[in-house]
């Protein structure tokens, strides 16, 4: 989905013309984060996986909100690496443990945000509220139904908060997208979503080992092979799945306001045959109540669509681009001379090289423009307003933008669209 400068500066204009006056005007700025620092001071809080993602939402923990107690995780070099997020952001390093339930029986926390592989989610997450910790877990709940079941148990038996990470709940393009476009009506009657995520790599990555006599074994990892690309191997990842369409499903099922009925599948390892487990070709088309579709690929052969949602109404098309830009297209005669609408917040810096890690080299700086003026333009702030947010919850009991409900719905549907891949058959989501 590409647009040229003239249609981008057309729509800039535009797409604050339909805003203006509205509440959702401010969602561009910093409305979306919890006004001030917290009543009762900053949430006291243990790291569990300090991998890219976890680094990511460390530099991101805003000081005045939470407080960085100590670092969890089974690779020395990692904890090496979030020590120095640490010192790049003003802060002192703190405690290091290999071992999540040490860390938690010694130190004094009361809560836990978890970057750690997908299949470890539910264990640790449950672990922690039992005993007696808030919890932010990364997306998604886990790595099967029952699992992400179990942890949205625990949190309503506990009464801790949880917290899952679809920080785009939290981005301010798409909280105005929603309150000042999709639920004003824009966009008329919506059928279809087109959620797309394409890059040109193989996902895999290379880790020196922490010291010579390192063994994953005790984690659970074979080989270290398996610890560092755990995303490509099926005992511990779903894939495209769960680290790209999660995070598009949950928005789809924010703006149809309903989740997904039944996904059918298709897919597998068409190009990067290097033993991997996943698919590296992802194409799934989830029904939604009231006859609406939701299309999502990812493909790991060609990048030049990026990645971006795009929602096709009676009235408009709305793409919700890179995290950081948003478009509104009016249909027919509506438009006029100005066909393309939108707000272009800050420009892409080339596609994104991995999935579940937002590194800073992928991620647009500050832009420039009335976006960039309103504070949208920099994808990484969602992750600040989400840690906010969930010390808000904390401290205050202010309501959480997404929830286990939330995260439920969307990871039942992803889940669902792995195993439609894997047996090709249309499977019915129950909840």
């Amino acid at each position: 989905m590409n647009l040229t400068p003239e249609q981008q500066e057309l729509g800039r204009r535009n797409f604050m013309r339909v805003l203006a006056g509205t509440p959702a005007l401010a969602a561009l700025g910093a409305a979306a984060a919890v006004k001030g620092p917290v009543r009762g001071g900053p949430v006291r809080l243990g790291f569990i996986g300090t991998g890219g993602q976890g680094r990511v939402l460390l530099e991101q923990t805003d000081p005045r909100y939470a407080e960085v107690v100590a670092l969890c995780d089974i690779n020395p070099l990692q904890l090496q690496k979030a020590d120095e997020s640490l010192v790049k952001t003003g802060r002192q390093p703190v405690k290091h443990y290999a071992d999540w339930k040490e860390m938690i029986q010694k130190e004094r926390l009361e809560g836990v945000v978890i970057a750690s592989p997908l299949f470890t989610h539910t264990d640790v997450a449950v672990g922690c509220m039992e005993a007696g910790l808030h919890v932010l877990c990364e997306k998604m709940m886990g790595i099967d139904a029952a699992s992400c079941q179990r942890m949205g148990d625990a949190a309503r038996r506990t009464g801790r908060v949880l917290e899952i990470g679809h920080q785009r709940y939290y981005n301010p393009i798409y909280q105005a997208s929603y309150d000042g476009i999709v639920k004003a009506g824009l966009l008329g009657e919506v059928y279809h979503a087109r959620l797309v995520w394409h890059r040109n790599g193989n996902w895999r990555r290379k880790a020196d080992l922490p010291s010579p006599d390192y063994s994953a074994a005790r984690w659970g990892y074979p080989t270290f092979d398996h610890h560092v690309n755990w995303r490509l191997y099926k005992q511990y990842s779903r894939g495209h799945m769960a680290e790209l369409a999660s995070h598009m499903v949950a928005i789809t099922d924010w703006f149809f306001g309903a989740t997904a009925e039944s996904v059918t599948g298709s897919g597998g390892v068409f190009l990067w045959k290097d033993g991997r487990e996943v698919p590296d070709h992802t194409y799934v088309t989830l029904d939604y109540p009231g006859g609406r579709t939701a299309v999502f690929t990812s493909i790991e052969s060609n990048a030049f669509d990026n990645y971006y949602e795009a929602y096709y109404g009676t009235k408009g098309t709305l793409v919700l681009k890179g995290e950081i830009e948003a478009y509104l297209f009016e249909e027919g005669a509506l438009a006029g001379a100005a066909k393309a609408t939108g707000v272009a917040v800050a420009p892409k810096t080339g596609p994104v090289g991995s999935a579940s890690e937002s590194r800073a080299a992928d991620a647009a700086g500050p832009g420039s423009g009335v976006g960039a003026a309103a504070g949208g333009g920099d994808r990484l702030a969602a992750y600040k307003y989400q840690i906010n947010g969930f010390s808000g919850a904390v401290r205050t009991g202010a309501p959480l933008a997404c929830g286990p409900e939330r995260a439920l719905g969307s990871a039942r549907a992803c889940i669902a669209g792995f195993d439609a891949i894997e047996t090709r058959t249309r499977i019915e989501i129950k909840a």
